[in-house]
Order: C-alpha cells, then structure tokens, then sequence
C-alpha cells in the first residue's frame, strides 16, 4: 500500500468532474487507474467482482420501483389538484399559496423519493399563480427550492435507501428514523413563512381561491384531489413502518398504486406510462454506475492506504466523539456541494463507518445527520443545484441573487433542524425504538 497515491485520488476525481466527465465514469477511471500498481495486468478482474456485488444487492431493488412510482405521479395531473384543493383552504393564513406549495411539496416528497423531480413539477405549477397573487420573487424561489429539497428527507427517500444500503442498517428502520425529523424541518419551514408574510404582508399577501364555492363542494374536491394520494403515501410508508412489507415489497405497491391512480383520475395513458418506464431505466442505470464507481473508488482508496490517511487525520484533531460528528458532517457537506448526493453517500459513509464505530456513534442517528447535511448543501450557494434547477424553468427576471435570497432562511432552518437532532438524538431514535417488537 502506498498512501502517497491514496492522497491524489480525490483531486484525480475531482479534475476528470470538474473537465466534465460524468461523476460515475470519473470514479471508475480514478479506480482503474489507482488499482494498477497493486494488481497489475489482474486490475480488471479484481474490479470486475464490483459489478456482481452491486447488481445483487437486494436493497437497490427498491430504487427502480420507487422512481416509476414518483415518474407516473410525476407526469399525472395529481399536482394541480392538490394545489388548487389546498390553496382553497389555505390561502386565506399568511403567506397561504407558499404554504400549500409547501405542503403540496411534502406529500410528493413521500410520493417520490426522487429529488429534483419534485421541485421542477412544483416550480410548474406555482409560479405563475404565486406571482399573480403578488408573492415575492425570494419567497417564490425559497419555498420551492426548499420544498423540492424535501425529496432527501421524507421517506422514500432513495438517498436514505443508498445510506442504509451502505451502512447495513435496515431500510425500514432508517426511513422511521428520518421521519421526525423531516416533518420537524418542515415545521420550522411553515414557521419562516408565516413570519415572513405577517413582517412583508404585500410580499405574501393572503389569497381568497375558491371562496364562492359551497362547503359541501369544497369538501367533496378536497376528497378527490387528496385522499388517494394520501392513502398511497400511506399504504407505502406504512407498510414498511409497521413491518406489514419489506422495502422492496412497498416499493412494487406504490409502483402500481401509482398506476392505478392515474386510471382512477382518467390521467392514464400508454404514452406517459412508456416515457414514466423510460426515466426509470435511465435515472436507476445513473444510480447504479455511481453505485458501482462509489464502490470501485473507495475500496480502491481503502488498498492504497486511504483509510490510514483518515485515521491520522481525525486522531491529530483529537476532538472527541462530539466533535468527531461534527467534523463528518462538514466532510458531507461539502461533498455534498462538489458531487451528487449518492455519490457523497457512496464515498463519503464506507470511510468514515469505522471512525464512527470506534467512537461509539449510533449510524443511525449519524446517517439522519448526514442526510440533513446533504440537503443543505442542496441548497447552499454558490453550488444550489436547487437554485440551477428553478433557474431552467423560471421566468428571465428571476435573478440568481434573489433565489439566493430567497433559499438562505430555509438554509437556517436546515441547520436549526441538524442542531435539534444533534442536541436530542430522541428525534430520530423515537420511532425506530417503536419499531422494535
């Protein structure tokens, strides 16, 4: 093992990303490149038992399943009707129309798991009512940058499943972990809103949609745009909360759950379901050569003396457990801000598991530190890949400054919602503790 080399395997990887080549096939070639001198003209059958063990491993099964189930709901009128039913009962509290796009944000968080995803739809749908309505430009872009953000945090999230996959903990009992703690951080999400629209009142002016319409009606179109959505949220996180279905199992039902309620809402059609089939194919092939490049690269690093580099590194700061956690954490953030969330999970959790462990750690209660950690980094500029993703659908006089603007509240409420599950590991143990039989 030569540890000289171990320290230029992440520059290597970060020149091939930054050159523009994609962050899987960078990691492949830093693990290639890297494994030669220890295995020579052997290099590629050693590499080669990665691809068996990633295609194998059950936990990944879920992934394809849960992005067709967030690509069918995606492509179905769902959104627009359970904005509108929403908005209804909503826009007459302060800041009502960022309230509802906030909770429209929640539900399709949990009816996805896919990031981005979430956040363009929304952005779609929102932001011509909400500018209408006279909201702010950075209150427009905070909501829904924040609330498509939610996709990391509210189960199924597929950046959990990875983290757990990794971290041999149980999928069903990390997504029970990080459910406290995302409706936490969408709570203090509400809070800024309100407190905005009740300090800027003509910035979130209250809204009076549907005020003619009779009770009964109201009723009877809140019923119908929201409770089979919900009812499928349910049945899938539920399900594998209650240990009624594994990961996988749930995963097959919101799948088809999904289609049946695109039949019911008559959005159904061969068309988007064989575009819905399409998107699944090619974001689940992108999750699994990151999942493979991850591998490749950190195993490769391990060999060449990468973990004794870390080793040294964390024993001279001699920070203790605390600050141990904390120090991880700043490590995945900023990864979180160079590279994709999958890939900050799939480098960033084989490396620092042993230090965690030899502290002490709970994995559990870190991954939900982490996953809060990688959310932000969505978030935080100059990277905000949330910020660039409204950006491709928002009108020309959006500027970057405003969305900046607008996402920095939400940033602190992120870090307010870290600093409460750090404070009470309560938070993210609750639910698992009730989990246990």
């Amino acid at each position: 093992m030569d540890a000289d080399l171990a320290i230029w395997m992440f520059p290597a990887a970060f020149a091939l990303i930054f050159a523009g080549i994609p962050v899987a096939f960078s990691l492949i070639i830093v693990a290639v490149i890297f494994a030669f001198p220890v295995f020579g003209s052997l290099t590629g059958l050693q590499l080669y038992q990665f691809v068996g063990s990633v295609s194998s491993n059950y936990s990944l099964a879920a992934v394809p399943l849960f992005i067709f189930m967030g690509a069918v709901l995606e492509s179905s009128g769902i959104g627009k009707r359970a904005f509108e039913s929403l908005s209804m009962w909503m826009g007459r509290l302060p800041g009502g129309l960022a309230i509802a796009t906030l909770s429209m944000c929640t539900l399709f968080a949990a009816g996805t798991g896919v990031v981005g995803a979430v956040e363009v739809m929304t952005g779609l749908l929102v932001m011509g009512p909400m500018r209408a309505a006279g909201y702010s430009k950075s209150i427009i872009s905070g909501t829904i940058c924040a609330g498509g953000s939610l996709g990391t945090m509210i189960p199924p999230s597929i950046v959990v499943v990875i983290y757990a996959s990794v971290a041999q903990i149980p999928i069903g009992t990390l997504f029970g972990a990080v459910l406290v703690p995302g409706f936490l951080m969408v709570g203090f999400f509400l809070i800024w809103i309100i407190v905005y629209a009740l300090i800027w009142p003509a910035s979130a002016p209250r809204v009076h949609f549907g005020q003619d319409m009779p009770l009964g009606r109201k009723l009877g179109f809140t019923a119908y745009a929201l409770f089979p959505p919900l009812v499928l949220v349910t049945s899938v996180i539920g399900s594998i909360l209650l240990g009624i279905a594994a990961v996988t199992e749930a995963a097959a039902i919101g799948a088809v759950g999904a289609v049946l309620l695109n039949i019911l809402y008559r959005d159904f059609s061969w068309r988007e379901t064989w575009n819905a089939t399409v998107k699944t194919a090619t974001v689940s092939s992108m999750i699994i050569f990151i999942a493979l490049g991850g591998t490749m690269f950190t195993s490769i690093f391990k060999i060449q003396g990468g973990a004794e580099l870390v080793d040294a590194a964390v024993s001279s700061l001699d920070v203790g457990p605390a600050g141990l956690v904390i120090v991880l954490l700043f490590a995945y953030f900023i990864a979180g801000m160079i590279l994709d969330w999958i890939s900050a999970v799939l480098i960033c959790t084989p490396i620092f598991l042993p230090f965690l462990h030899a502290a002490g750690v709970d994995p559990m209660w870190f991954g939900v530190l982490a996953v809060i950690m990688l959310q932000t980094s969505y978030l935080t500029p100059p990277m905000a890949p949330a910020v660039f993703y409204l950006k491709g659908i928002a009108p020309r006089d959006f500027s970057t400054l405003a969305m900046y603007r607008g996402v920095f509240p939400f940033i602190l409420c992120q870090f307010l919602t870290a600093a409460a599950v750090f404070a009470f590991p309560e938070i993210a143990t609750i639910i698992p503790e009730l989990m246990r039989p």
